[in-house]
């Protein structure tokens, strides 16, 4: 009897079969023999001897717990269909409710999706009702860019066998194999030229499909006769080299001509310059005929200040500024410029000065004071180095500089005219200096009652995140400037400054610009310009006007916020591409043009 093995089959917990084999000696006192035909709860035990003598009944064995297992059996087709009778109630109550539950979730979720579908469709058919058909044609899928997923796929191909052509031919070449290196040449140059400057497969000639076909057949005919893994990297890597060479050049020669056209007079601007001056001598006018010289020196009149030698662009901007001021008679614009446009200058503003105005025009060059023993950058400026710096002969090592300190203005006292305001208007006390690449949107004459807290210049500052701070305009390798100076601290614009010319006197501004000038006459602690020396003059002296005084971009910047420039009181077109260039950024020129009087007869005499 202790050798006997018994086979337990019973269902776990989830209702899944289990097998398992235990030995009779091992089995609990709680479990007892019972047959099958035993009903109800009377219960017959039976001994070990009558089961092992019909070995073939089947048995159920309870257990202690109320569980019920079952042994194996031999007649497997008469236990089945008293499977379900020997599950427990409980149980068939638990899989029955099972069973309802799975029921209602399918048929929720199968509600749910269909819900979903009709939204979508419901979504579909209002979108489709609302597309304008008018302009489907623009985005049809049909077009034939869109036969392709990657419609520049025949394009770059054919690039790349440009590239591989010309690198076997070089090695062709090396290897005096003349007639594959003329095959590939040609074959080069008559796909170069069908391509031609397509950026797409549409735009690409039918027929190019067969000259690249061709071409990948001399290819592949190279590449049995000439490959080679290290002679073709070797060719691409000079190829690549050689390639770079001359974007750089070619940056360099952009970078030349962009300079050269921004500081190049048109010639329209010329021939305007050239007509109001033999007006101007012709009508034989005189300075002693202007009605305003007992305005000139009233402080409690609002003044201006421009420099420029450009006619035209300081129109606009006293026409702008006049437009907008509330009380045009209060307001006094000082126009200096040089002696070649004086004449031309006064002509203009006698004929077409705008209602209301006050223009004083005057030549930088009677300014006696203004001599090269009292200005130190006079002096540089006259100098064999510096004269030798702006026109050397040899032009080529200029390549290295910065183009834009290599320009003219700096050579005019009109662009630094800005460091003397004091001394060209002794009786002032604020002013309001102007660039004339700016344009005015608003009244400027609140400006005139900011309180600078002490300051000298109350400008905009130009800095934002690490941008347009001091580091940028100045030397600070240099002790002199590391050691008075913050390389954080924030940069501000030239442009549309007010200037308190009592505390510009009290503090002697114009001394602190002359000490620093004077430092830098190697040019070791900025480059040529104002805005650096002015950074140096005017640090822990310059107030911060709210930046809707003055936006600045709109002579470089084709991203600038579009609402800050309509706010802005005012807009300047610093940078290269100036508004009267064809250069100009085109959705910006409406600012300045619609300042400019197209009728005029001088500006149609002159093509303007």
């Amino acid at each position: 009897v202790q050798d006997i093995e018994i086979m337990l089959t019973y269902s776990d917990p989830s209702g899944s079969f289990r097998v398992r084999s235990v030995r009779y000696k091992d089995l609990p006192a709680s479990w007892v023999w019972r047959s099958p035909n035993d009903e109800g709860n009377d219960q017959t035990r039976r001994s070990l001897k009558n089961f092992l003598q019909n070995p073939t009944q089947l048995t159920r064995m309870t257990v202690g717990n109320g569980e019920d297992s079952f042994s194996d059996h031999p007649l497997k087709d008469e236990m089945l269909p008293q499977q379900e009778s020997m599950i427990h109630p409980v149980k068939l109550k638990r899989q029955v409710l099972r069973r309802e539950r799975m029921e209602q979730r399918a048929a929720y979720l199968s509600n749910q999706d269909k819900e979903i579908d009709n939204q979508a469709q419901e979504a579909a058919i209002t979108r489709a009702a609302e597309l304008d058909t008018t302009i489907t044609g623009k985005y049809n899928i049909w077009r034939k860019e869109y036969e392709n997923p990657n419609s520049d796929f025949t394009v770059k191909l054919m690039r790349d066998q440009i590239i591989m052509a010309k690198a076997y031919a070089m090695i062709a070449k090396a290897k005096n194999d003349t007639a594959l290196y003329d095959s590939l040449i040609k074959r080069s140059r008559e796909n170069q030229l069908a391509i031609g400057e397509a950026s797409t497969n549409a735009e690409l000639h039918s027929s190019i499909l067969d000259q690249a076909k061709a071409m990948g057949r001399i290819l592949a005919s190279a590449k049995d006769q000439l490959y080679d893994c290290l002679s073709i990297a070797r060719k691409l890597r000079v190829m690549l080299q050689s390639s770079e060479t001359s974007l750089n050049a070619l940056r360099a020669k952009s970078s030349f001509l962009v300079q050269l056209a921004a500081k190049t007079i048109p010639r329209p601007l010329h021939c305007l310059s050239l007509v109001l001056e033999a007006e101007y001598h012709q009508r034989n006018f005189k300075e002693s005929d202007s009605p305003i010289t007992e305005k000139l020196e009233d402080p409690s009149l609002y003044h201006y200040a421009i420099f420029s030698d450009n006619i035209l662009a300081t129109s606009v901007v006293v026409n702008s500024t006049v437009l907008h001021a509330k009380d045009p008679e209060r307001h006094i614009f000082h126009v200096v410029t040089d002696k070649l446009n004086l004449a031309a200058m006064r002509m203009w503003f006698l004929v077409n000065s705008p209602a209301g105005a006050n223009i004083h025009v005057q030549n930088v060059e009677e300014f006696t004071w203004l001599n090269s023993s009292y200005c130190p950058v006079l002096r540089q400026l006259e100098s064999a180095r510096m004269k030798e710096y702006y026109f050397k002969a040899h032009q080529s090592s200029a390549v290295n500089d910065n183009l834009k300190y290599r320009n003219p203005k700096y050579l005019s006292m009109l662009n630094h005219l800005r460091f003397y305001l004091p001394e060209v208007y002794p009786k002032l006390d604020k002013i309001l200096f102007l660039d004339d690449d700016i344009v005015v949107q608003k009244d400027l004459t609140p400006l005139w009652s900011v309180d600078l807290h002490g300051m000298v210049n109350g400008a905009v500052h130009t800095c934002k995140e690490s941008f347009h701070r001091f580091d940028k305009y100045l030397n600070f390798s240099n002790p002199k400037i590391s050691n008075n100076f913050d390389p954080n601290a924030c940069g501000w614009a030239y442009g549309m400054n007010i200037f308190d010319l009592r505390e510009w006197r009290k503090r002697n501004i114009t001394g602190i610009y002359h000490h620093w000038q004077e430092m830098n006459t190697d040019r070791t602690l900025w480059k040529l310009g104002t805005l650096p020396p002015g950074l140096i003059t005017f640090y822990n002296l310059t107030y911060p006007l709210d930046r809707s005084w003055h936006v600045l971009g709109l002579g470089y910047d084709p991203a600038l916020n579009q609402t800050e420039i309509d706010n802005a009181a005012v807009v300047h077109y610093n940078g290269n591409y100036k508004p009267w260039l064809d250069l100009a950024i085109d959705k910006y020129k409406i600012y300045w043009s619609k300042h400019v009087k197209s009728d005029n007869f001088h500006l149609r005499l002159c093509g303007l």
